[in-house]
């Protein structure tokens, strides 16, 4: 579909856009001089949009303050995201229903924000994302598809019917459309502003083994993340009968961002938890859904349709009219429920079981174009085929023309003409075959279960490596990423951030003089005193030998420096008794904030650094700020305890 027409959709008013505060914000949000004051104003004339940004921003803050004002959320969220989530929730708003008669409206709102709170809470856990823009990509992931339904109401109704018996959806739009529905989802995300960082990996969500992103990549990382999150929809607006293979599926997704059956349960149920409070303020329904753990042992489903047939496909082979019409009323008849699929020859035969996959084929050894044991050794000779169930229907039962059927691989055979009792009892050895199959479907399901601890194991070591063993506290690596991150969300909402880069004092002498066991035993000491000091949501890692790295989230200069000099107190206060020697020690502290002139997160680790060695060079136990290109040594006295 090329953009001229896009465009023309907009122009007419057909594609789905926000109306309103949201399309004010975003008009406001296209100027190089907006303000988050002026969203916040904007905001605010609309009690809806305000309540729903506040239970966002309290959602990201997890247990952190909580926020009360709205200048203070849309700070926290940042402009970029407030711009998305204003469109996102305007197009809940305004689509509740519609005039396509088979897109279920309620339902796809359900299951995208679902997908959008399973989204924030993966970002949670793998780190691949801020949690609040995940959340808005979840809830327009699949957007297009209301597109479609809002442009093409009559035809996409159609397609949606033909979609509920087996073929793909974006196949069907295609080939009746000449466009799917990831174009419009494509064109959509761009006028919210979504980055196309995080555009490509959702648009390629529903197929991620094809999508051409690097192993380890975070695009990569991120379109798993956006397939889980779908996942996780899928199952909780399945029925009862149909959660089974979900959660096995779910259960090795999981292993492979390392969360074991107990942890991702966990996870489930708070996203199901924060789904049904969603769903309450957007007026989007949300169903109860049993515990995570519940489900797992709850005992797999057999309606009594099934045991009768229902879902069955059965492919009746017969080239005779009258025969293929009697033998059909019967198992229509014995079986109901079932669908009986036929065919004249075997070639036709063959055709039919590719497309329909029917799990039961019963036919005729004699007939035109290709008899039966040419059609059993055809299928025989194919992966899909070697399941099926087939039945050879004779007119002889000579030993050597049944030697020569079950040879070809044939599973049991019938005289002709075919009486209903036999009929009975060879259609229900053919089930039990068919259950036991299914059985074993399921176990492999199990299996590849078993196989996501091999993914719980990687996790595991990944952990190890981002985790220093001495202290227990994260190592350069962690420290690093956790920077970069914090970074990125000061860059998004404004707010200030400072680095603590932290020195133990005169290191080296403690190690010539008690040894390194005893060194290493200081060490430990004075990170568990870091940790225990530190402000409860600063970030803190061991970046070097005796060096620490402390990144103060939402902390200017003063405050920084405050919690720095109370680092500084706290460890001069140690009284260490290692070995029947007391051991006194201190730390030098650098602290750099972010700064207008700085490009990157490095430019404020290195500002740190300078300040640091100014802090040594002064004495020692002392604390610097780096500030506007300066070192200034900050003495004790000039700091209130």
């Amino acid at each position: 579909m090329n953009k001229n027409r896009i465009e023309q959709l907009r122009i007419n008013g057909r594609l789905p856009s926000p109306k309103g505060v949201a399309l004010a914000i975003m008009q406001i949000s296209r100027r190089e001089n907006a303000t988050l004051d002026e969203v916040a104003r904007l905001v605010q004339t609309d009690p809806a949009l305000s309540a729903r940004l506040l239970h966002l921003a309290n959602a990201a803050a997890r247990a952190g303050r909580p926020v009360a004002s709205i200048n203070e959320a849309v700070m926290r969220l940042g402009l970029a995201t407030v711009r998305q989530l204003a469109m996102g929730f305007s197009l809940v708003d305004q689509y509740p229903k519609g005039l396509c008669q088979g897109f279920d409206y309620p339902g796809f709102w359900s299951h995208s924000l679902l997908m959008a709170v399973a989204s924030q809470e993966l970002a949670g856990v793998t780190r691949a994302g801020a949690p609040d823009e995940l959340f808005t990509c979840g809830l327009l992931g699949q957007i297009g598809r209301l597109a479609l339904a809002t442009i093409y109401p009559v035809e996409y109704a159609d397609i949606l019917k033909q979609a509920a018996g087996g073929a793909t959806l974006l196949e069907l739009e295609r080939a009746r459309l000449e466009e799917d529905h990831n174009t419009f989802t494509a064109a959509i995300l761009a006028d919210c502003g979504i980055p196309i960082a995080l555009a490509e990996p959702l648009l390629n969500h529903e197929a991620p083994d094809k999508a051409a992103f690097d192993e380890g990549s975070r695009s990569r990382q991120l379109v798993y993340l956006f397939f889980q999150a779908h996942r996780m929809a899928d199952l909780g607006l399945a029925s009862e009968t149909g959660r089974q293979d979900k959660i096995a599926e779910l259960m090795r997704l999981g292993g492979r961002i390392g969360l074991d059956a107990e942890d991702f349960g966990e996870l489930f149920d708070r996203v199901v938890a924060q789904w049904q409070a969603w769903g309450a303020l957007l007026k989007v329904p949300a169903t109860t859904l049993p515990a995570f753990d519940s489900m797992i042992h709850a005992p797999v489903l057999h309606t009594e349709q099934e045991s009768t047939g229902a879902h069955k496909r059965i492919l009746l082979v017969e080239d005779e009219p009258t025969s293929r019409l009697m033998t059909e009323r019967m198992l229509l008849q014995l079986l109901p429920g079932c669908e009986v699929l036929s065919a004249e020859n075997g070639k036709d035969a063959l055709v039919l079981a590719l497309e329909k996959s029917p799990q039961i084929i019963i036919s005729d050894w004699l007939m035109p174009v290709m008899d039966g044991l040419e059609l059993c050794r055809a299928l025989r000779a194919t992966v899909w085929g070697q399941s099926m169930y087939l039945i050879m229907l004779t007119g002889v039962e000579s030993e050597e023309n049944i030697s020569e059927a079950f040879e070809a691989g044939v599973d049991d055979y019938m005289v002709k003409p075919v009486s209903p009792r036999v009929l009975s009892a060879r259609m229900r050895a053919a089930f039990h075959y068919v259950k036991l199959l299914e059985a074993w479907e399921h176990d492999r399901a199990q299996l590849k279960q078993f196989t996501g601890e091999l993914a719980i194991s990687n996790r595991q070591l990944e952990h190890a490596a981002m985790t220093d063993l001495l202290t227990g506290l994260p190592n350069r690596r962690a420290g690093m990423e956790a920077l970069a991150n914090a970074w990125s969300a000061a860059l998004r909402s404004d707010q200030p951030l400072a680095a603590l880069v932290i020195d133990i004092d005169l290191f080296k002498p403690i190690n010539d003089r008690h040894g390194h066991a005893v060194g290493d035993q200081v060490l430990q000491e004075v990170a568990k005193a870091i940790l225990a000091a530190a402000r409860k949501h600063d970030n803190i890692s061991r970046i070097g030998g005796e060096e620490f790295l402390v990144i103060c989230h939402d902390a200017d200069a003063h405050a920084a420096s405050l919690a720095a000099e109370r680092l500084r107190r706290i460890v001069a206060a140690l009284k260490l008794h290692i070995e029947g020697a007391e051991i006194r020690t201190s730390i030098s502290v650098g602290v750099a904030n972010r700064e207008a002139g700085m490009a990157e997160a490095d430019d404020m680790v290195r500002g740190a650094d300078k300040a640091l060695y100014a802090a040594k060079n002064a004495g020692r136990n002392r604390v610097c700020l780096y500030a506007q290109g300066k070192t200034i040594v900050i003495p004790p006295a000039a700091v209130p305890p």
